[in-house]
Formats: structure tokens, C-alpha cells, sequence
């Protein structure tokens, strides 16, 4: 089928790119004009958090429910000099009108006189209570408080804005940055301009495409905010390395003396069926994202699949098309005095020495590559999930400061206050309970403050807020909320009616740590059973699909044991910007899991396609892992250079998850190309020998037929394809 499809794309090749001409251009306009809101709510339904906001919505504390944040304010010379309290009271009013529905607690109000420090009297803060937005709501609201707060102008005082609606949104050009390097790697991969050109036009319309789609999909389906910038940093390295993987083959075939169609049908039937097989392996391993059963990652999961299938249908058809026109010319505009490569497929080469020297010593290199990825998996045994703080982030960022002066004059526990939401049905009995429950809270080791119970307008409601005596991304934050849960609140509520849920922001990150951590195991075993047994059909192999996964397994615990030492330990967390060491963002073994198991079957795809192919020419094992390495070491080095590049080049963005996201990223993709492919793989198959492509007669007649490899001889199906007439066209 893939050979027709190349086939018609080549001879129709003006209709096929103006087609994707128009599909790029109106999808972008669509989306411009169509394209839906992203949403930024995190539900947990059953969890104690999503009752406890439940409950305040319910009960009338809707705009506790709400986003907010604080206005912080340190002046030198008090904040009960009347010039600093006649500018305060000056922008809490400009917030008010200025925000419509924002409710400002200041200070200065019998309601808030609990918000002037006790420790350092210069030091206060007015709470805004933003209500229910949509996503862009909230970032307008952030813009003008933003505004307002840079209109302050008095010496000695010092205005911040506390909270994550008003946090850092400015973009740190990763993505160009992973486009130029990916320019460069490709010119000197390829040593020719016009052939560096080709993966990164195709990887384009991919990406613009897809990045379309996500933006239009958002109206049917619920999808995070950086569901956009998830799917740019995946489609910019599969949709090179797609592309990559052709063009390689295509300038093989023109090595070869082939005609340019001939040339393009045949790395359309080759590398073409690697890249369907290990495309349909991504959208499988983040599809598996369902099973955790939140609409949030649903959505995401949908978002990245979207860029994957349209950067994969873009190498199968745009790059034909394009290659039409190309024709021969493909090594125009070379560089100076560049060297001529073959396939690798030779005793000369280095990388075929190199699969040599390693089958030649195959268990000292199969012992050492796993030693070697073991040692930098094991941090992972002290992985522990939760969300990083404002604290993470840097200096320049107002929430930051905002964060370090609540710290100061209120003690660090107060960037994290927890919730506890009662319902009162039994009137002044009840009363009696939360008040016993107070007392409790109050001489609870590591909570800084407790306050009264705030009941609401019915008197059936109350809630009472509770400040830790420890930041909430520390590990004490997330015993407290335990202790209060299981043993302070059913102590104080026993032989009552009254029932009390523990929410907030820190006790709603918690109970998503915990939700994943639970359902990582189905996850992870759901992707693995699936790959497998994709692998299984196309390959014929029992052992085949079983150490791709084992290995692949290897390579993404490595890349955990790497953020972990980074960003949970601290290991040289200050080298990329990283405020300080916490958890590991919750949602974040999940998704790099999907992606990377994904990724990794890349490879996987590519370099056992081209040990088959051999391997059926010449039945010889040893000499097809051989050739096979050689013939794809180079093309997985500049595919892994380019993704390595573009991951960690998230690393210099302002965000903590996306520094930890990237770095994962990267050093999977490392570790992947280089021990796993070029050291684990070739050993373990020349330890095999011919059982690597054992399969039982019996399953084999069940399994149905799907190749990687071509199903035909290429020679003489493609003598038969190039020798129908081609419509006439103008070159």
C-alpha cells in the first residue's frame, strides 16, 4: 500500500502540496477565528479537596472556591504611614473597579487586620478573591493587576502580586531555539542545504497543522493551557526525525543508481512503514493516558496525538511530493570539501567496526550498558510526587518575591494555607465541635496558625484556615494534611454530625500525587501490553518485542533517576535556573513515560526494520545486526541530536515543570541513542543469534499480516510501478 501511496504523491505532486498548502493555511485561520478557550481546572472527584471546594461553592464561599492571590507590600518606613496607606488604598480600589467581581480583604479593614505581619510590621498584605473565570479571564485580570501594581510609585514601598494567576507568561523561544539547532545538526548530517531543508519543511506543515487542530479541538474536548507548547516540543523532534528517516533512505536509493521516483517509492516502502509503525507506537503509549480517567489528561493526551498523526501524515505524503520536485538535485548546495556517505553497510565504516567490536565482547557490553543505566535509574527509589511551590521560581518573577516576603513576615507555611470546609447542620452543638476542633488544630505540632470558624449567611457552613508551619511543597506539608485527615478531624467531629473536609491548593496537589500514584502501575502495564503486542505482529518475534520493552524500560527509568537528583535532591537544580529542590511534578512520571516510551520505540522501529531487512537477504544474524546498526547509527545520531536539543532547550524556560519535562526528555533521548542502540541492543541480539525472530507456528498463522519491512522485492515491484506513464508535468 505504501509504495502506491508514494508512487501517487510523486506523479501528483503540484496537486498534493498545494492541497496541503490550503490544508495548513485554512487551518490556521479556522483556528484564529474558531479556535476554543484552554482550561486550567484540575477536578478530583471523590477526593477530599474537590468535596471541600464543592462544599464552599455550595454553601456560598464561592469566591474561596475561586482563584486569588495577594497583594504583598513591604514599606520602610511602616505600612501605617499614611502616604503608603493612601497608595494601597488607591490601587485596592483600582482592583476592584478595574477587575470586575474581585473582592479585596485590605488590611486596613477590621476583616484583615490579621494581615499585617507581627514579625516585621513593614511587611502586609490584601487578599484578592478573583471568583470563577475561564482561563482567559483570569490571564486579563493577571495583565491589569499587573498594570495597577507598576502605577505605584512611592519611595521606600515595594509592591508584589502573590499567586499563579499573576505569574511570569513570558515565553523563553525554546522552540525557535530547537528549530536553528535542529538546522544545524541536519546540515552537518546531511552536508547539503537543500537536503537539511526537507525535514524541517515537512516538520512545519506537521506541526502548523496539528498545532491547528489542537486549537480547534479544545471546543469538543477539555484541554490544559500548555497542551500547545506540549505538542510543539513532541512534533518538532518526531516530525524531523520522520522526515530524517526518509530523505536518508531516498539519497540511498540515488547512491544506488536509482531513478529519483524509483528512489522515493522505495524509502516511502521501507523507511516509510518504520516511521507508520513507530508513529502508531506514540499515539499508542500516550493514549494510554485514559486509563488514569482525568479529562485534564484526556485532553492533553488527544492534543499530542493530533501533532503526532499530522507531522507522520506529512512525512508520508507532503515529503514524496516534494522529493518530485527535488528530483536528483538533492546534494545541491552542499558544504565545502563534505565527505560522501554510504549507508554504513561496509567493514570500513566506523559505526559497523563499532557493532563489530561490541559482538565480539557481547556480555561485558551487555553488563556494563545496564550497569550503566541502573546507577542512574536508582534515584528513582526516593521519588516523591507533589507540586513545586512559588518558591521554585525565579527572582524576576513578581510571585516569587510576593512568595519570599509571606515567607518572611508570616512564616513560609503561609504560601500554602489548607482549607477545612464544615457542614453544620446541628446549630450550636455543632458549634461546640468546631470549636473543640480548633483547639485541637491549634496545638497540633507544625501548624503556625489556626483560625476561628467563619460560618456562612445559612449558619449551616463554616470554614477555618489552617497555616503550616512548613512550606507546601515540603514533605512535612504532606504529613500534616495526612494527620489531619485521619486522626485530628475524625477525633474533634466523633458523636457529631458535623463533617470536615481538608482542601486547598496544597491539599488538592496531594491528593492528585496520590491519584497518579496509584494508577501509574495500570498505565504503565496498559502501554507496555499494547506495544508489545504491536511489536509482535510486525516483527514475527517473541523475544524481539519483549527486549525492546525491557530495554525501553531501562532508558526511561534512567531519565526519572535524573530528575530526581536534579530537581527533588537539588543536584545542580541553581546550573538551569531552578529556585530550589521539591517533589516531582505529579502528573510528570505519567506523561514522560507516554512520550518517551513512544520515542524510544522510534528507534526501536527504525533500527530492528533495517536488522530484519538484512537478516532476510542474508539469514546470517550476526552479519544483519551488524549491517543494521551501521546502516542506521548515523541517522539515529543526528534524529537523537535533534531531540536532545529541543528538549533541553525547554530547560531554559521560567516554568519548573516544563524545566523538568525537558530535562527528562533530553536525557532519555540520550541515553536511548547511544547505550541502548549502540551498545545493549547489538549485544543482546548477537547473544540471541537466530532465536530473536522465533515465533511459534501456531501463533504465527493467529497473528495478522503487517510488515515493517518491504512485503515485496523492491527491484521488481518498483520496475513494474516506474514503468506505467507518468501524467506529463513541467520540471
Amino acid at each position: 500500500m505504501l509504495h502506491r501511496l508514494a508512487r501517487t504523491m510523486y506523479r501528483r505532486r503540484r496537486r498534493v502540496v498545494a492541497g496541503w498548502l490550503v490544508l495548513l493555511v485554512g487551518l490556521v485561520v479556522l483556528n484564529a477565528t474558531a479556535g476554543g478557550e484552554f482550561l486550567d481546572e484540575f477536578s478530583l472527584p471523590g477526593s477530599d479537596s474537590q468535596q471541600a471546594a464543592d462544599l464552599l461553592r455550595a454553601h456560598g464561599f464561592g469566591t474561596r472556591a475561586g482563584a486569588g492571590g495577594q497583594v504583598v507590600f513591604r514599606a520602610d518606613q511602616g505600612v501605617e504611614d499614611p502616604a503608603v496607606r493612601r497608595a494601597m488604598d488607591e490601587l485596592f480600589a483600582g482592583l476592584q473597579a478595574e477587575i470586575p467581581g474581585t473582592e479585596v480583604v485590605s488590611p486596613y479593614e477590621p476583616q484583615g487586620r490579621d494581615q499585617v505581619s507581627e514579625r516585621d510590621p513593614r511587611i502586609a498584605y490584601a487578599q484578592l478573591n478573583l471568583g470563577d473565570r475561564d482561563s482567559t479571564q483570569y490571564q486579563q485580570a493577571g495583565s491589569t493587576a499587573r498594570e495597577l501594581v507598576d502605577q505605584v510609585h512611592l519611595p521606600g514601598l515595594r509592591v508584589e502580586l502573590g499567586g499563579d494567576t499573576f505569574a511570569q507568561q513570558t515565553s523563553s523561544g525554546s522552540e525557535g531555539a530547537g528549530f536553528l539547532a535542529a538546522m544545524v545538526i541536519l546540515l552537518l548530517a546531511f552536508g547539503s542545504l537543500l537536503a537539511m531543508g526537507l525535514p524541517l519543511l515537512t516538520a512545519l506543515f506537521g506541526i502548523g497543522t496539528g498545532v491547528s487542530l489542537v486549537g480547534l479541538a479544545v471546543n469538543l474536548i477539555d484541554m490544559p493551557s500548555f497542551s500547545t507548547q506540549a505538542v510543539l516540543m513532541i512534533g518538532i523532534g518526531v516530525g524531523i526525525d520522520y522526515a530524517l528517516f526518509i530523505v536518508t533512505r531516498y539519497r540511498e536509493g540515488l547512491r544506488a543508481g536509482l531513478p529519483p521516483e524509483h528512489a522515493t517509492v522505495r524509502a516511502v516502502d521501507t523507511a516509510g512503514r518504520a516511521v507508520l509503525f513507530a508513529g502508531t507506537t506514540v499515539v499508542i503509549a500516550v493514549l494510554g493516558l485514559f486509563t488514569l480517567g482525568l479529562d485534564m489528561i484526556r485532553g492533553l493526551a488527544v492534543g499530542i496525538t493530533l501533532g503526532v498523526l499530522m507531522t507522520m501524515l506529512a512525512a508520508l505524503t507532503l515529503l514524496p511530493a516534494v522529493l518530485g520536485f527535488v528530483g536528483g538535485n538533492i546534494d545541491r548546495l552542499g558544504l565545502p570539501r563534505r565527505r560522501r556517505h554510504g549507508d554504513g553497510a561496509d567493514g570500513g565504516s566506523p559505526s559497523h567496526r563499532w557493532a563489530r567490536l561490541v559482538q565480539r565482547r557481547p556480555w561485558p557490553a551487555l553488563l556494563l550498558g545496564a550497569v550503566m543505566l541502573v546507577a542512574v535509574a536508582l534515584p528513582v527509589f526516593s521519588l516523591r510526587l507533589g507540586f513545586g511551590d512559588a518558591g521554585n521560581r525565579p527572582t524576576s518573577d513578581t510571585t516569587r518575591r510576593a512568595y519570599d516576603l509571606l515567607a518572611r513576615g508570616f512564616g513560609p507555611g503561609f504560601n500554602g494555607p489548607l482549607l477545612l470546609v464544615a457542614e453544620t447542620p446541628g446549630g450550636a452543638a455543632d458549634r461546640a465541635t468546631l470549636a473543640r476542633l480548633t483547639g485541637m488544630l491549634r496545638q497540633q505540632p507544625g501548624v503556625a496558625f489556626a483560625s476561628d470558624p467563619v460560618a456562612n449567611r445559612a449558619g449551616d457552613a463554616a470554614v477555618l484556615q489552617v497555616i503550616p508551619g512548613s512550606a507546601p511543597q515540603d514533605q512535612a506539608t504532606s504529613k500534616l494534611v495526612h494527620r489531619l485527615r485521619h486522626q485530628v478531624v475524625p477525633t474533634a467531629t466523633a458523636g457529631s454530625d458535623v463533617s470536615v473536609k481538608v482542601g486547598g491548593v496544597t491539599a488538592g496537589g496531594l491528593d492528585f500525587a496520590a491519584y497518579t500514584a496509584a494508577r501509574l502501575p495500570w498505565f504503565v502495564g496498559t502501554v507496555l501490553l499494547l506495544s508489545f503486542l504491536l511489536l509482535l505482529v510486525v516483527f514475527r518475534s517473541l523475544l524481539v518485542p519483549l527486549k525492546a520493552v525491557v530495554m525501553n524500560l531501562l532508558s526511561i527509568g534512567a531519565a526519572y533517576g535524573v530528575t530526581v537528583a536534579v530537581f527533588q535532591w537539588g543536584w545542580g537544580a541553581s546550573l538551569i535556573g531552578v529556585g530550589k529542590h521539591g517533589p516531582i511534578e505529579a502528573w510528570a512520571p505519567m506523561m514522560l513515560f507516554a512520550v518517551l516510551f513512544g520515542l524510544s520505540m522510534d528507534y526501536e522501529v527504525f533500527l530492528l526494520s533495517r536488522i530484519r531487512e538484512h537478516y532476510d537477504h542474508s539469514g546470517d544474524n550476526a552479519v544483519a545486526v551488524a549491517n543494521g546498526l551501521a546502516a542506521t547509527a548515523r541517522v539515529i545520531t543526528a534524529a537523537a541530536a535533534i531531540m536532545v536539543v529541543v528538549f533541553a532547550g525547554f530547560v531554559l524556560g521560567v516554568d519548573r515543570s516544563i524545566k523538568l519535562f525537558g530535562l527528562g526528555l533530553a536525557a532519555a533521548v540520550l541515553l536511548d541513542a547511544t547505550v541502548v542502540r549502540m551498545v545493549l541492543v547489538p549485544a543482546a541480539m548477537q547473544l540471541l543469534g537466530d532465536r530473536n525472530w522465533w515465533l511459534p507456528r501456531w501463533l504465527d498463522r493467529r497473528l495478522p499480516a503487517l510488515h515493517v519491512e518491504a512485503t515485496e522485492d523492491l527491484d521488481a515491484g518498483l520496475d513494474r510501478l516506474t514503468r506505467q506513464p507518468a501524467p506529463a508535468t513541467k520540471r
